[in-house]
């Protein structure tokens, strides 16, 4: 999988645009708080001003005791950091905070009637008082002032200081200050972790889908507790991969079907191909045997009675010949192309082995064979007995047939033996013999192959007895063989016991 650089990473990404927004938020409130705070805070301390003015003239409307009065004007002076002067309409000092504020009222008044722009700036004025913010030359500091008359007719003055709300930017941008160091740190610190859980499942799904594009449908994503939009696309993710495997599984059945009825096609081509070749070839003898006493008979060479007998026979058995070979090749095509369906069951070998020992007594006679019967008890297979039946029946036959004289005797034996390790069987049939060239013993297993044509059209083989068994055991998968032992050749087959 292709990495990608830490740069375009987009764990990296979100963590540094997170923190972008982090810092942006924090340089934004400190130039808020430069620019828009003093304007806020002034508001509100005018605001604060009117408040009390409005509170002072109700407390003048209410109360008639001056006591009670004082304690209240204290407590508002002292909350809110305002100096209080109240003046009667003979201009007498009834209540004063601050004995300062008491002693320089009369230049402060003056210095706010002559409406100095410089010392001087009326910030709001109605027909009952005015807020104004001036400079006081003897202590160089600048103030906030209310002055008003009360519905009584007293004078009302108001004093706040400009530098509580100078220090109060000040102690907010250091404190803010603060908060963006912490801020960034501890923030990093979560965003590491937020950007950690978003980007470690999107990388997972990454994964994922890189193993989906080259067909591994192994990986699923595995959903956490959040069942966030990440697990929706997890979810949607793993569906897609299960029905992109159903698919391309029921594609590659199908594909497997279709080369397999394209081979079966082949192999259909192929076994008709070879069915006429091995036709054609095969009965262009008795062919031409039949069309030759056929024409004897119609244009009446031999006269006599028994004559045209001898010839209609030679026809009816060369026609029988023809009818069996053309039978038997085709069953044998029908085997070597897997056509041919087995009736597999449980049987005793050793009672099939005698049954056509008992059938080739006459054989063993004509032949003048000694024969070794060593097969005894009961062993039981699973086959089909039927073709079981054909395998032992040629090489038994094909034994007594072309057993030679060896010291002046001709010997069959045939025996059984056990293979433990493979629960398996083995039937050996032995015959006295020449023994086999090694070329011949890979071939005798093909279709119409004779090592000895003379004598093989004397025994009436046609070379299709062991290419039947070659077929039979390829069909069951067992050992098959022939092997030159002392006095002659060894034939062998396979069963699975039972």
């Amino acid at each position: 999988m292709k990495k990608i650089g830490i740069f375009k990473s987009i764990r990296t990404r979100l963590f540094l645009s997170l923190c972008i927004i982090v810092i942006t938020i924090i340089v934004s409130l400190i130039l808020l708080n430069n620019f828009v705070l003093r304007e806020f805070y002034q508001y509100n301390k005018e605001k604060q001003l009117k408040n009390v003015y409005k509170t002072i003239n109700d407390y003048y409307n209410s109360y008639n005791k001056d006591n009670d009065l004082e304690e209240e004007l204290d407590k508002i002076a002292i909350n809110n950091n305002f100096d209080i002067l109240i003046r009667n309409n003979e201009n007498v000092s009834i209540y004063s905070s601050n004995k300062d504020f008491y002693s320089s009222i009369g230049e402060i008044v003056m210095t706010i009637l002559r409406e100095d722009k410089e010392q001087n700036h009326v910030l709001q004025k109605t027909d009952k008082y005015k807020i104004s913010q001036f400079k006081d030359n003897k202590t160089n500091i600048n103030y906030i002032m209310l002055t008003a008359t009360l519905d009584n007719s007293y004078n009302l003055y108001i004093r706040m200081p400009v530098a509580s709300i100078e220090e109060g930017v000040k102690i907010s941008n250091e404190f803010l200050s603060i908060i963006a160091v912490f801020a960034i740190i501890i923030g990093g610190t979560v965003l590491s972790a937020v950007t950690s859980r978003f980007s470690k499942p999107i990388i997972e799904l990454n994964e994922i889908a890189q193993h989906i594009s080259n067909l591994d449908f192994t990986q699923k994503y595995k959903a956490s507790n959040a069942n966030d939009e990440i697990d929706m696309l997890g979810n949607s993710i793993n569906v897609l991969s299960s029905k992109l495997e159903r698919t391309i599984k029921q594609l590659r059945n199908t594909n497997n079907e279709l080369e397999r009825d394209i081979e079966e096609k082949s192999k259909i081509d192929e076994m008709r191909k070879s069915f006429i070749s091995d036709v054609s070839h095969e009965l262009k003898t008795p062919i031409a045997l039949i069309q030759g006493y056929s024409e004897g008979l119609i244009e009446n060479v031999n006269t006599d009675e028994e004559s045209r007998k001898f010839y209609a026979e030679v026809i009816l058995d060369e026609a029988t010949k023809m009818d069996r070979l053309v039978k038997r090749l085709l069953e044998l095509m029908k085997l070597e192309y897997g056509k041919m369906e087995f009736n597999n069951k449980e049987f005793d070998i050793v009672e099939l082995e005698n049954e056509i020992l008992r059938k080739s007594r006459v054989m063993i006679e004509k032949e003048n064979v000694t024969l070794e019967n060593n097969v005894q008890g009961e062993i039981k297979v699973y086959a089909d007995d039927f073709y079981i039946d054909q395998v032992l029946t040629n090489y038994i036959t094909n034994a007594i047939k072309y057993s030679t004289e060896i010291n002046g005797e001709k010997r069959v034996r045939i025996e059984n033996e056990i293979v433990q390790d493979k629960n398996k069987v083995r039937i050996k049939v032995f015959n006295t013999f020449d023994q086999f060239s090694e070329e011949d013993m890979t071939r005798i297993w093909n279709r119409f192959y004779k090592s000895d044509e003379s004598r093989n059209r004397d025994k009436g083989g046609n070379g299709i007895g062991l290419a039947l068994v070659k077929a039979i055991m390829n069909n069951y998968g067992n050992c098959y063989g022939v092997k030159n032992v002392a006095g002659g050749v060894e034939f062998y087959f396979e069963l699975d016991l039972c």
